[in-house]
């Protein structure tokens, strides 16, 4: 399969398959979110313009196919913001794709936008080559104006709502990527209301916004990530066990994602499709197919713009540098022994707390990146969200557990809704919610909709 000159034999530990994130553009954006610990990536090329060569992005493009066993391939493009790299580049990797693909391989193209400069030309192009775009909106104007904001300050809801008309005009299959934030994680039902309600979108991922700083670098970690003339800027690295004013509740998260669920259990199951709800429902039948809550991970390397190949997305840091695809195939990279001990670290240094918990084969410890609390019983490298995480699953459990009985009796998960109506009906109206947000549940999720 392997014909490189880099390469001659594939190695015996080289996965089948695996999800590489390229940022052809680096670290630049055209945006300056508050949040961005991106933007500081940049201080690993300073001398650089972060631009993917044409040579960079065929070595990408042959590598990537020869790489895979499976018949499926993706192809993802982030960054930064990878739009800065022009329509006529992408145009180029989509040829590239169709000269080194063999003829049983699959692929599907994704790329995630801040959406503000799409147009007719770039929507035409995605949907001519059917790419999954995805959208970054931290929900409603307010509240995505708090952090995701230009060079100026000033908020970009209104920019990426004009983005968003242009992929609805074009047909552009989408899906909506929301940070989940000290701003708005008090909003889970409000959010994801108006990602349904008023974008249309049938499929929603949520990130959690965690940004670590020590007590040396966190006042200067609170002011941003973007390059202050002057001012001392700051590297990002998964170091530190503060968070700045901006990192969502550790608790909060589990709270703000019940808060959707119960939303979306009662209306929308086989309608919309929350990432996290879909997978964790896979991990009742033993597959994990996110490596946040998978038992080890090392399957997700991030590609720079000039070949540098990392560990994963989270850890574009000069320890977790694997090595450059042009010296080295990626495929031997992927398979090398210090990036499966990466992978296999996620289960390997699990607190106590951690292996003894009750929700481990749903969460196994969530992401690594993330793991800089202590446990209960003071153990180092608890991860941050475990109480918003235990609370998470813990309170969906019996809901998952009922839609996994229903796929085993061959019927459909959405039945869950009917499951939940017949619950609701022996529920006084001015009982507590089940979300636990303390309100009576006809004020909270025992509203009608409208």
């Amino acid at each position: 399969m392997i014909n490189n000159s880099n390469m001659t034999t594939e190695p015996l530990s080289a996965p089948p398959a695996f999800h590489l994130l390229a940022k052809p553009s680096g670290a630049t954006c055209n945006i300056d979110c508050t949040y961005c610990f991106f933007l500081s990536k940049e201080a690993l090329y300073p001398n650089e313009k972060s631009r993917m060569s044409e040579a960079t992005l065929e070595t990408y493009i042959r590598q990537l196919l020869e790489s895979h066993r499976t018949q499926e391939v993706t192809v993802a493009w982030q960054g930064g913001e990878p739009t800065l790299m022009k329509l006529d580049f992408f145009k180029r990797a989509v040829e590239l794709v169709e000269t080194y693909r063999r003829p049983e391989q699959i692929v599907q193209h994704t790329f995630q936008t801040n959406g503000l400069l799409l147009d007719d030309d770039w929507c035409a192009f995605f949907k001519e080559h059917h790419f999954l775009v995805g959208l970054s909106v931290d929900g409603p104007r307010e509240l995505h104006n708090t952090y995701r904001v230009d060079r100026r300050g000033q908020g970009t809801f209104d920019l990426v709502m004009q983005g968003w008309r242009a992929l609805r005009r074009h047909s552009v299959d989408f899906n909506i990527l929301c940070t989940v934030n000290a701003a708005n994680q008090h909003h889970g039902r409000t959010v994801y209301s108006f990602f349904r309600d008023e974008l249309g979108a049938k499929w929603v991922q949520f990130i959690p916004i965690i940004e670590r700083a020590s007590a040396e670098t966190l006042e200067i970690a609170n002011q941003g990530w973007s390059d202050r003339p002057g001012q001392k800027r700051l590297l990002y690295t998964q170091t530190g066990n503060l968070v700045t004013e901006r990192t969502v509740g550790a608790e909060q998260y589990g709270r703000f994602l019940v808060d959707v669920f119960e939303e979306w259990v009662r209306h929308d199951v086989g309608q919309v499709f929350v990432q996290l709800f879909d997978v964790t429902l896979e991990a009742f039948f033993g597959r994990h197919l996110l490596c946040i809550h998978a038992p080890t991970c090392g399957y997700g390397p991030a590609l720079e713009h000039n070949g540098d190949l990392y560990s994963c997305d989270h850890f574009v840091e000069p320890r977790f540098k694997l090595g450059n695809i042009h010296q080295t195939h990626m495929l031997q990279l992927v398979a090398s022994p210090d990036q499966r001990k990466f992978g296999d670290n996620k289960r390997d240094t699990l607190t106590t707390q951690c292996q003894e918990c009750k929700v481990r084969h749903l969460c196994n410890g969530g992401c690594p990146k993330d793991r800089f609390a202590l446990s209960r019983d003071g153990q180092p490298g608890q991860n941050y969200l475990c109480p918003g995480l235990e609370l998470f699953f813990m309170h969906t459990g019996p809901a998952f557990s009922r839609m996994a009985q229903l796929i085993q009796q061959n019927r459909a998960p959405s039945e869950i809704m009917a499951w939940v109506a017949a619950g609701d009906e022996k529920r006084g109206v001015y009982q507590p919610c089940p979300c636990g947000s303390g309100k009576k549940f006809r004020f909270c999720h025992g509203k009608k909709r409208v």
